[in-house]
């Protein structure tokens, strides 16, 4: 009897082991199944801490550069080059502060080029059904030009912006994308592996390189957010294996459930907690406020995307060390150049950059993607420098 004794518990604690290893093999929860490409590791080296910005890997961007175009196109679409276009900008929901900042950026666009007019659609919730809704209302209604979005789902979205193309509409996506064949182009805030390593690289810098952290993310199908994960997976495993992912929770673009759910990976894990990732403008801040209440700050740290304005409080406290962004109004600004490009034909497939204004000269990568530039990192230095 003692003899099976043993055996058994050897036995489970095989199991255990197993468990705790195939756990870290597994792709984080909220990550997408895509191919990821793991930038090298090593402290910051593809961040940008100024207004100048930094070089990311040169390798990876040639590769990328090289890529056909993917997109898709609008069909029997109107000559109006030159002539006054009406576009309507659908992102996730509105009313946050990242949003607004977006749609600011639109507008400086717009009163520059000045033959374009920017509206807004959205709604105030981040829910899949109502952005179609609301996109298929704009193509029904017949006053607009184009249509500026960033998805709450990549796929479920496609069907309604393709729609929009065969009706000769032109489609720019930014921040969130779709699948690609239901835009012309979409214009993407940073690279994923330069996101995903300057967050992780972020988190070893304040916690150590066995940190053990929880994830509060938007939903598991949001784009974005399901491509940083992922990206932050293979950076992971290949540079900090001794990194230990806890849990993601869904939080919606929600600031009340965000708290809640931060709150929850404190209570759950206790003192086994040594950071949270925001992966939204929204979850950033409410986790950073939700460390705060439990008088964590030292102890927990939060890393994650947020625009300045509401990490201030928790960066001039100390709370938050660093915030990992880039700049809002300029992809929304972006976003409006590249589509007054396309309606004038100065922007085709093929092309390999496309000029923004201000921006100066933006890169095509990934077939038809074009990059606004690589990422920022807020922190105590900076932060109130900035002001969106």
């Amino acid at each position: 009897m003692r003899k099976f004794l043993m055996t058994f518990i050897v036995m489970l604690m095989m199991a255990a082991l197993t468990v705790t290893v195939t756990a870290q093999d597994e792709r984080w929860d909220g990550a997408d199944d895509l191919d990821v490409a793991p930038l090298q590791c090593g402290m910051g080296d593809e961040m940008d801490e100024s207004d100048e910005g930094m070089d990311g890997d040169d390798e990876g961007m040639d590769e990328d550069m090289g890529m056909e175009y993917d997109g898709g196109s609008a069909m029997g679409a109107p000559d109006m080059m030159g002539e006054d276009i009406v576009l309507v900008d659908v992102p996730k929901l509105i009313g946050i502060g990242y949003f607004d900042a977006t749609y600011l950026g639109m507008q400086q666009a717009a009163e520059e080029l000045g033959n374009v007019t920017v509206i807004q659609g959205g709604t105030t919730e981040a829910n899949i059904d109502d952005q179609v809704a609301d996109i298929a209302n704009y193509i029904a209604g017949g006053e607009i030009d184009g249509i500026l979005f960033a998805a709450n789902d990549p796929v479920a979205i496609s069907p309604v912006l393709e729609d929009a193309l065969s009706q000769g509409l032109h489609v720019i996506g930014y921040d969130a994308n779709s699948t690609p064949g239901a835009r012309e182009w979409f214009v993407n805030q940073a690279e994923f592996n330069g996101i995903a390593k300057g967050m992780i690289d972020s988190l070893v810098a304040e916690k150590g390189e066995d940190a053990s952290f929880g994830i509060v993310t938007s939903t598991f199908t949001t784009p974005n957010q399901a491509r940083w994960i992922a990206e932050m997976w293979a950076y992971a495993s290949d540079c900090y294996p001794e990194l230990e992912w806890l849990e993601t929770l869904e939080a919606q673009e929600d600031a009340v459930l965000s708290f809640n759910q931060a709150n929850s990976l404190i209570n759950k894990y206790g003192e086994d907690l040594d950071g949270i990732f925001g992966m939204t403008s929204v979850a950033t801040p409410s986790s950073a406020d939700a460390v705060t209440q439990a008088g964590l700050c030292g102890e927990v740290a939060v890393v994650g995307l947020a625009t300045p304005n509401a990490m201030k409080p928790y960066v001039d406290d100390g709370c938050v060390q660093s915030v990992v962004l880039w700049n809002p109004i300029d992809l929304g600004y972006a976003a409006v150049y590249v589509a007054r490009a396309v309606v004038d034909g100065e922007f085709a497939p093929g092309d390999t950059t496309v000029e923004a204004g201000r921006l100066g000269t933006l890169t095509v990568v990934n077939g038809s993607e074009v990059l606004l530039g690589p990422p920022f990192i807020f922190n105590a230095e900076n932060i109130n420098d900035f002001d969106f």
